[in-house]
């Protein structure tokens, strides 16, 4: 199973009008969409987990089809590289 990244949806897409769409090419595990920490409103943008052998048949037929007057953005999800925490600077120690 792998993941695609779905972006550039209009912010009145729901999770099972992704669902019908991408169901159409394979069968959809998952879908989530992303909504904002502070305001709860959408992002604009979620995932969608399908199958390993249609994941290239859905890029090639969804990717930049349109929906809400909007070109969707259909690629095959890449990891976020988790980073070895928070902020931090130099070396410490005083510049005087």
């Amino acid at each position: 199973m792998k993941k695609l990244y779905v972006g550039n949806l209009p912010f009145t897409a729901t999770e099972d009008e992704i669902t019908q769409m991408f169901g159409q090419h394979g069968t959809v595990h998952s879908v989530a969409l992303i909504n904002d920490r502070e305001t709860g409103r959408p992002r604009g943008f979620g995932f969608v987990e399908m199958d390993d052998d249609v994941i290239a048949a859905v890029v090639s037929a969804l990717d930049g089809k349109d929906l809400g007057g909007r070109a969707l953005r259909v690629n095959e999800a890449q990891d976020r590289p988790r980073s070895g925490g928070g902020g931090g600077g130099g070396g410490g120690g005083s510049r005087w």
